[in-house]
């Protein structure tokens, strides 16, 4: 027999990793202490992504900008400190026992939501749990924080019984199994993956021989022109909102080509000699150096496969190309984990307005992180349907041109945080930790705050020329909810493959 029992809350939050948390932050600045948030994650932990992740993992920014809300970190490091899994993790406990003393927070870890029901100003959320129970949560709001749906890294599934195929994710990169042996390593990724386990083999194992099989390539944001230390932070680097500003004038929905040349050579940093990726990404000048003086091999090309032919073993390349490996070789998976699972398209909000759902199918801003603070707002404030914000759908667009991704993504985020700074009051954006313009004094982030100020309501038309050129060269959705959602119709329009208003 099922055993169901039923809760009621004001808000269920699904997910507890970053975003989730700080749509939670946001929550408990509106509600009451005798409300109450039902808080749902098939983990048993918060933390999301960074329960599961490779274990020498670190944060691509500086620690500050990584939080729930603007709860400080108490790890008492620099401040270009670059924070381990297990600080992370222990921070984002930190900013769950936080919030939990302003509101309270009923907790289902280990639970699973299967499906939710919007009716009549009340959403039905069943959850189930690994042991077959279920629980019926009633609830005013709820926010899916799903984000990306970041899961480990198998290991390759490879025809060959003569090499050692595993994944950071399972496998203990500084246990004694590889540690005794002094056979060649293959990291398969070009991704910051990929940089992180060769990074951590070449400086664990000095003078073992590290190979990368990059794909296409990746270049990455230079964190030292973002993140400029000591007095460079009065006068130099580039603020984050300064490239976005820059980069989504540039474009216009045509240009590409011509935005990535100057782009990565402006900001970026590689160690692959074609770069045919950009995915967010930061890498230092240091850790570049190292990782390129310490492979012994670069092969732009995907692998399909490891075969053992009479006494030799071979890897076998997409583009049909082979390469000779000794035995007892090891093939490590470190392909990308972003938007690699194809989940159904749903509307950033519901057309009753009382289901928020984060995620890359409707992405309205380029973190789900930010997305999670800002939306949370604008949700409590009544402001979610009525906002005329533009959904793009991330993956697609990414599968049919990863040249154009990154500027259509940066172009939709620039938009929708002009529509939110017109929709919030101050404060909002005041006490938005994750900025990362964070990291330079205030003067310098009152003056970009004040061009944004002066600036966005005239940039509006050009970010909309481009956005909407983006939608017509690649058929993909990108633009505002359907009219019908936006004011509660319930109309079916939510399955609409492309974003055209109506």
């Amino acid at each position: 027999m099922s055993r169901m029992t039923t809760k009621t809350c004001d808000v269920c939050i699904v997910g507890a990793g970053i975003t989730g948390l700080n749509a939670l932050w946001v929550a408990g600045r509106y509600l009451a202490r005798d409300q109450k948030v039902v808080l749902v994650d098939s983990r048993n932990q918060v933390g999301g992504m960074w329960a599961d992740i490779y274990p020498y993992v670190r944060l691509h920014q500086p620690h500050g900008m990584f939080t729930a809300g603007n709860i400080a970190w108490t790890l008492g490091r620099e401040r270009s400190y670059l924070a381990s899994k297990p600080e992370v993790l222990s921070h984002l406990g930190y900013c769950f026992d936080t919030i939990k003393q302003r509101v309270q927070v009923d907790e289902l870890f280990g639970w699973t939501m299967v499906s939710h029901d919007e009716t009549e100003g009340i959403v039905r959320i069943t959850c189930e749990s690994a042991d077959g129970a279920t629980v019926v949560v009633e609830a005013k709001r709820l926010i899916k924080a799903y984000g990306f749906r970041i899961t480990p890294n198998e290991p390759f599934a490879v025809s060959s019984t003569r090499v050692r195929s595993v994944s950071p994710d399972f496998c203990d990169l500084h246990g004694d199994d590889i540690r005794n042996s002094d056979a060649p390593v293959w990291v398969v990724g070009g991704g910051k993956t990929a940089m992180d386990t060769a990074h951590d083999l070449i400086r664990e194992y000095p003078g073992r021989e590290v190979n990368l099989v990059a794909g296409s390539g990746t270049f990455f944001h230079n964190r030292d022109r973002f993140f400029p230390t000591g007095g460079r932070r009065w006068w130099a680097g580039e603020l984050p909102s300064g490239l976005l500003r820059e980069s989504t004038r540039r474009f216009d929905g045509t240009n590409e080509a011509a935005m990535w040349d100057w782009h990565r050579t402006t900001f970026g940093t590689w160690v692959t000699p074609e770069t045919g990726n950009f995915l967010f990404g930061l890498l230092s000048e240091s850790e570049t150096e190292t990782i390129t003086a310490g492979l012994r091999a670069v092969v732009m090309d995907y692998l399909v496969d490891a075969v053992d032919d009479h006494d030799e073993t071979r890897l076998v390349f997409r583009s049909g190309a082979t390469t000779t490996i000794p035995p007892g070789s090891w093939i490590v998976n470190c392909t990308g984990y972003v938007m690699r699972h194809d989940f159904p398209y749903e509307p950033y909000v519901s057309s009753g307005g009382a289901v928020l759902s984060i995620q890359p199918r409707s992405a309205t801003l380029y973190l789900t992180s930010m997305i999670g603070y800002f939306l949370t707002h604008l949700m409590f404030l009544d402001r979610l349907g009525d906002t005329p914000l533009y959904e793009i759908d991330a993956p697609e667009l990414l599968s049919k041109s990863r040249t154009v991704f990154p500027y259509a993504l940066f172009a939709v985020t620039q938009y929708n945080v002009g529509l939110i700074y017109d929709s919030v009051p101050g404060s909002v954006f005041r006490d938005c930790g994750l900025d990362l313009d964070r990291w330079y004094p205030l003067p310098r982030r009152l003056a970009a705050g004040a061009r944004f100020a002066l600036t966005h309501r005239r940039d509006r038309e050009h970010l909309r020329h481009s956005l909407d050129t983006v939608r017509a060269r690649f058929d993909v959705r990108c633009g505002p909810l359907a009219q019908e959602v936006r004011r509660g119709d319930t109309t079916e329009v939510a399955d609409r493959r492309r974003g055209e208003t109506v």
